[in-house]
């Protein structure tokens, strides 16, 4: 009962203020309730050899424009050459995901970004689209074993976009890190860069042990 009533306390909050925040719960447990400020820290990451495609709407284009501007500057930060950088557009978000399958299936690309905005209306039509988008998006990822990252703002009202879309806090600059991250991960898991697994052993990726014919094992499957 006291769980479900600190549930219903945040989401009220979350309403009201339209935006998370940090918060410690009445069992002492702090929980992180993300807000507008990015909460993602990089490490050294070098995008060289990577390939990235963005996906973007032409629906908000001034807001997403600004948002694959901050995609393109962070991959630039982290030595992604602007020829392997690969712009496409869709009319809206909901084909964002259709979109992004093709062009990971096509094999021209180490990560996609799906970049677009939803605002809230009057109508259900918002938590549908939103729906659909976000499951769509992660399937493809999924499905091709490709990053693809989730960039598409879902916010209450065109303010909430601006303060997420501009400036230092430009949700975009992130999205095109997260990109290389996943990217050079990705490469390094399906063996683009072997003998460079160390950081994979940890993920649990281990390295492949020579098979000995003359050894002899006791029978089973372990």
């Amino acid at each position: 009962m006291i769980s479900r009533t600190v549930l219903l306390l945040g989401i009220l909050v979350s309403t009201v203020t339209g935006a998370f925040v940090p918060t410690t719960n009445v069992f002492g447990k702090t929980s992180l309730r993300m807000g507008a400020d990015s909460e993602v820290s990089f490490g050294d990451l070098d995008g060289e050899d990577v390939r990235v495609g963005i996906i973007r709407t032409r629906w908000n284009d001034e807001h997403v424009s600004n948002l694959v501007s901050g995609a393109k500057k962070a991959m630039k930060e982290v030595n992604v050459k602007d020829e392997n950088i690969f712009v496409t557009e869709v009319p809206g978000a909901f084909e964002l995901p259709l979109a992004a399958r093709f062009l990971a299936l096509s094999g021209t690309v180490d990560a996609v970004i799906c970049c677009g905005v939803l605002i809230k209306g009057d109508t259900l039509h918002f938590e549908y689209i939103c729906d659909a988008v976000s499951s769509g998006i992660m399937s493809v990822g999924l499905q091709t074993s490709t990053p693809v990252i989730f960039g598409v703002l879902t916010c209450l009202n065109e303010e909430q976009v601006k303060k997420r879309s501009t400036g230092q806090n430009n949700h975009g600059e992130d999205w095109g890190k997260t990109a290389v991250e996943m990217a050079l991960l990705r490469n390094e898991a399906m063996g683009a860069k072997a003998g460079k697994s160390a950081k994979m052993e940890g993920l649990g990726f281990g390295k492949a042990e020579k098979l000995d014919a003359g050894k002899k094992t006791a029978p089973g499957f372990f």
